[in-house]
């Protein structure tokens, strides 16, 4: 298994608990949750449940026979309640184990009472027992509402919760050990950090051939998949596939967003939170400002969603007319515009990977984009990657350009324009991400002034 190393730490440090421990687990679809759980099986006294889409007592028949083939050796009969089952848990535990039940929203969903008849069983029992309970579900919302949340009957009984989120970009290349660097930077820019996204591309075929093959052909995991994700989760999936395409060309604020697709902003704001709730969206400020209204913008998170409502989505009647091939080669001429913002998020993880080693000036406090206004040239201004320290006295200033010729002074220049928007930093520290390198004008200038010039490489050394 790829990656995972602290999510799987994690797990075993809570088997290896002298007492009762309950974890939330949750994160989005294909994510890798189950691959998780399962390789944490494999070195531990567990009971591994992945409930289905079923109704309650189909979901409970199935759950009798893993429970009882565990404990017997051999299925007996079903239990005729949850409650059946949980105290025969109760009462045939002994040594250390974990009773996982993955997907537990598909039992809460056809049931509501499980969740209370489980919290009698903590409360009664099993919080006195050798037991290590693991709760995992994709539904987000539900695991931090109807789980988690302050009116569900489990509320406050877990004694851990875990997140699982997509790889980075360093995480994600070790899917691609044949590939050169820059097209693993490519591929993260398309995939994004999804487990189930990343092996879904031939390691052994070139990036324009994965493309055709595994995105624009009609059919295909991953052209069919945004689709898939949106009406497994959500109702009105054509206002959904509406936002999440005005979004993908720039409409980042809800009045421009509601405009374009023709929509309600009261609704479209509805449906953004609902889109951040799958993870899908995130809104974001300017760095190192608070969340004012006004400045904030949504954008597309995961990178594969913005892959496919950018390229493939608003352009599917032009791209059936053209065919797979050379629908394939017009994405690639656009390649450099395509992975702007991905490169941008590159560039993010590259300096946190690199504050967690120790290797920055400092650590930051806060990291992200930044936009506003530029009271030294009077007018808005931007930097696609600002890091600040906790006290606001140091910051990281960071270009990243992905382009197909080296940065030219010019660029230079701008980064260095834009560091006069904050007077009140005392130390400023830039620093340069290129494809294709760097103009010796720009390389004199970054001698002289102590920048940071970063190649494509220098994110995997």
């Amino acid at each position: 298994m790829i990656g995972r190393s602290k999510e799987l730490e994690h797990l075993y440090s809570l088997y290896e608990s002298n007492s009762f421990e309950y974890l939330v687990m949750y994160g989005r679809r294909r994510v890798g949750k189950s691959t998780i759980l399962l390789e944490f099986c494999k070195n531990t006294n567990s009971i591994y449940y992945p409930a289905k889409e079923k109704n309650d007592p189909l979901n409970l028949l199935d759950f009798s026979k893993i429970i009882q083939l565990h404990f017997e050796g051999t299925y007996i009969s079903p239990f005729d309640s949850w409650e059946a089952a949980f105290d025969y848990i109760s009462k045939r535990v002994i040594d250390r184990t974990a009773i996982i039940i993955d997907e537990f929203p598909y039992i809460a969903e056809e049931n509501e009472s499980v969740k209370s008849i489980l919290q009698h069983a903590i409360d009664l029992s099993w919080k006195y027992k050798n037991i290590f309970l693991i709760l995992c579900g994709s539904s987000i919302k539900m695991m931090e509402e109807d789980v988690m949340g302050s009116e569900s009957p489990l509320h406050d009984r877990q004694t851990s919760k875990m997140e699982v989120k997509p790889f980075d970009y360093f995480e994600s290349a070790l899917f691609f050990p044949s590939y050169s660097n820059e097209d693993k930077i490519i591929a993260y820019g398309i995939l994004g950090g999804v487990p189930r996204y990343l092996e879904a591309f031939d390691i052994n075929k070139e990036i324009d051939t994965n493309i055709e093959t595994k995105i624009v052909k009609e059919g295909s995991f991953l052209h069919e998949e945004t689709e898939n994700v949106l009406k497994a989760e959500l109702r009105d999936t054509n206002v959904y596939n509406s936002i999440l395409a005005a979004i993908s060309i720039g409409k980042n604020r809800p009045n421009e967003i509601a405009d374009y697709i023709h929509e309600e902003k009261t609704k479209v704001s509805k449906y953004l939170i609902k889109l951040q709730a799958l993870r899908i969206v995130e809104k974001i400020a300017p760095c190192g400002e608070p969340d004012i209204k006004h400045k904030s913008i949504y954008v597309i998170s995961d990178n594969y969603f913005s892959f496919y409502f950018r390229c493939i989505f608003s352009n599917s009647f032009y791209f059936t007319l053209l065919g797979e091939k050379d629908a394939t080669k017009e994405i690639m001429k656009d390649i450099p515009s395509i992975m702007g913002y991905a490169f941008e998020r590159v560039a993010k993880e590259y300096l946190l990977r690199k504050a967690k080693e120790r290797k920055l000036p400092f650590v930051p406090y806060d990291i992200g984009r930044w936009w506003g206004n530029n009271p030294y040239i009077k007018n808005q201004d931007d930097v696609d990657v600002l890091a600040i320290d906790k006290t606001k006295k140091k910051a990281i200033f960071m270009e990243c350009k992905f382009t197909s010729s080296p940065m030219p002074i010019k660029e230079y220049d701008d980064l260095v324009t834009a560091t006069k928007a904050f007077p009140y930093i005392e130390e400023k520290y830039l620093y340069f991400l290129s494809r294709s390198g760097y103009t010796e004008e720009v390389r004199k200038r970054a001698e002289t002034d102590g920048a940071v010039l970063l190649s494509i490489d220098d994110l995997f050394s």
